[in-house]
């Protein structure tokens, strides 16, 4: 047995991948890496009939992989290579069937949303001035983080969906559902300012609450351009998008409440198994104050630390 192991196959497919299929020499190197590393599983387990390899063989292979850290894409890299190998392996019969068959690769773990702390908000909150444009902004804002709206559900709004005097907004949210969400105090007291001057400019759409200078409905790419402009002009460090306003209002509920249904009823997620992500952010503060505040949680280093 050499480390050869079905490399006549391999290099007949490599060829075909180039004459036929006439892709890239990088993409043919990509197949060849990925079909390497199922040489060296056949090899390290003795698999030398490609005949024999079943969905099994090809499962192992996969967990192997993923014990070793191969990210959620490099395993579905990898398994793609190996399927479009076998299927090549049918179409020429040297192979009556394809291993692969309904295996998926383990996806790789959702990056956790970022967010903001208090003070970060409050820093990029503190907009001044009294024009059309600055006033308006501070509206949209203020009314993303007291209520953790999306982008859509808040150019979406209309004067009627808000109510000042009880302190609350109607949200149609995904699958046109709707939810009445509480406004806070900064938020009230910065819409108001906002309709005390919204007619100042001409007005083409009269039923949206928030409007572009032409009197249109505000475009969310328009929403996006103006967070991220003010962003920069208060000093944050990186550009913040409206989904990050969110983020940090589900953030901060949960940390002050601890309430995941409560909310996810706020967010409006249809299943709470979506608004649990925010319970690793909560486990992230939770953390780092244990780490600050417990005599207990972080040891010294000395020289005979091992690591």
């Amino acid at each position: 047995m050499t480390e050869a192991l079905f490399e006549t196959e391999i290099n007949d497919f490599l060829r075909y991948l180039q004459s036929e299929k006439q892709l890239s020499p990088r993409t043919q190197e990509s197949y060849r890496r990925d079909l390497g590393k199922l040489q060296q599983f056949c090899l390290d387990y003795q698999l030398t009939d490609l005949a024999r390899l079943d969905g099994q063989h090809i499962r192992q292979f996969i967990a192997l992989l993923h014990r070793k850290g191969l990210s959620g894409r490099s395993l579905q890299r990898t398994l793609s290579g190996v399927r479009t190998f076998f299927n090549y392996l049918l179409k020429t019969g040297k192979a009556t069937i394809n291993p692969t068959q309904g295996i998926s690769a383990p996806k790789s773990a959702k990056p956790l949303p970022k967010t903001l702390d208090v003070d970060q908000v409050d820093q990029l909150l503190g907009i001044r001035g009294d024009d059309w444009l600055s006033v308006r902004d501070r509206a949209i804002f203020e009314l993303f983080y007291s209520s953790g709206l999306r982008l859509s559900e808040l150019t979406d709004l209309n004067l009627t969906d808000i109510d000042l005097q009880a302190h609350a907004v109607r949200v149609t949210g995904k699958g046109s559902k709707t939810r009445e969400l509480p406004i806070g105090r900064y938020a009230r007291d910065a819409i108001k300012k906002w309709l005390a001057i919204r007619d100042q400019e001409k007005i083409i759409d009269h039923q949206a609450l928030f409007l572009s200078k032409q009197g249109k409905r505000l475009n969310p790419r328009t929403v996006q351009q103006r967070l991220k402009h003010y962003s920069l002009k208060q000093g944050m460090d990186n550009p913040i998008n409206p989904h990050m306003l969110r983020h940090s209002f589900a953030s901060h509920m949960l940390e002050s409440s601890s309430d995941l249904r409560a909310v996810q009823e706020l967010l409006g997620h249809a299943n709470i198994s979506t608004t649990q992500v925010y319970t690793h952010l909560d486990y992230q503060h939770l953390a780092k104050v244990y780490d600050k505040a417990h005599p207990r949680a972080q040891r010294k280093k000395d020289s005979h630390d091992l690591e």
